[in-house]
């Protein structure tokens, strides 16, 4: 007698939490390549991201959100509302947090799956910093908290659990067709993540010194086939004078060194020559002008 073949699932999943807890890393994981940029400072990621995982008996939509936090902004808040908004569209969520902090019961986040209505798995990330007696209780402790279709312990950064949340998750999923081919990781355009690669290393060497008011933008993206290669010309648009001077660094030092990482990091993912140039913009106020925002892909049309 032999088994019946397991139906093939697939459907859309968000990752939502507060702000810095590895959502992105967690994608980055699960799919298996870079396609969302991390950095040790929250509100890291500011557009909803979609990755893709294919796998022989479904394919899972990820949806990786900005972190839920207390907006003031106009910047933050459409960041805030993205997040709300996907947890209105997808067939699960994944609640994101960690355990190596005390429960979160965030008023947030309540908020956004108490508007969802989908199933919820709860994830709790970074398990290899906590030993059992620090994680059981914890995860009895939000088990408490409300109802979840499983709890699952994981380190995005190790991979530790990750398997498993897969199985999770295709479980939870309606049978359905693949949205997309099993090659494609992501819908998003080169260009887009060319400049995420370009802000991650701008985060990653400015960090506090230049807050979040600062973009970029791709202003040309051409490729030459017959000399393997693609010419990027980027602007990093900041929002003060002395944030411009941080950026460009001591005699160009630092412009040159955030453009020789980033174009390592592109070449990697376009497998082909990158010729980068960079230059810094300062626009006042960008952050609370729809005009900016809807220039540099903030907002929609």
């Amino acid at each position: 007698m032999t088994d019946e073949p397991t139906a093939y699932r697939s459907g859309f999943v968000a990752l939502i939490g507060r702000s810095n807890v590895g959502k992105s890393t967690l994608l980055n994981r699960l799919i298996g390549q870079k396609i969302a940029i991390t950095s040790s400072r929250p509100q890291t990621t500011r557009n909803r991201i979609l990755g893709i995982l294919s796998r022989p008996d479904g394919q899972v939509l990820f949806l990786d959100t900005p972190g839920l936090h207390a907006a003031r902004s106009r910047l933050n808040k459409l960041m805030v509302e993205q997040a709300r908004e996907a947890c209105r569209e997808v067939d699960l969520i994944l609640w994101l947090v960690e355990a190596d902090r005390p429960v979160d019961d965030e008023p947030l986040v309540a908020e956004a799956l108490q508007q969802s209505g989908a199933p919820v798995v709860l994830v709790v990330n970074k398990c290899d910093l906590a030993g059992p007696a620090q994680l059981m209780p914890l995860l009895a402790a939000y088990g408490q908290l409300r109802e979840f279709a499983a709890i699952v312990p994981v380190s995005a950064l190790a991979g530790t659990g990750c398997e498993r949340l897969v199985e999770v998750i295709l479980g939870e999923l309606p049978e359905g067709p693949p949205y997309y081919p099993d090659d494609q990781v992501t819908d998003l355009p080169e260009r887009f993540i060319a400049s995420e690669l370009i802000r991650e290393r701008l985060l990653a060497h400015t960090r506090d010194e230049v807050p979040y008011g600062a973009a970029v933008q791709i202003e040309s993206f051409e490729e030459d086939p017959d000399r393997d290669l693609v010419v990027i010309r980027a602007v990093i648009h900041v929002e003060r004078e002395m944030h411009k001077r941080i950026v460009v660094g001591k005699g160009g030092s630092m412009i040159r060194r955030i453009g020789q990482e980033a174009r390592q990091a592109i070449e990697g993912l376009l497998g082909v020559r990158v010729f980068l140039e960079l230059f810094v913009h300062v626009q006042p106020g960008w952050t609370g002008s729809d005009r900016a925002l809807r220039e540099f892909g903030l907002l929609g049309e």
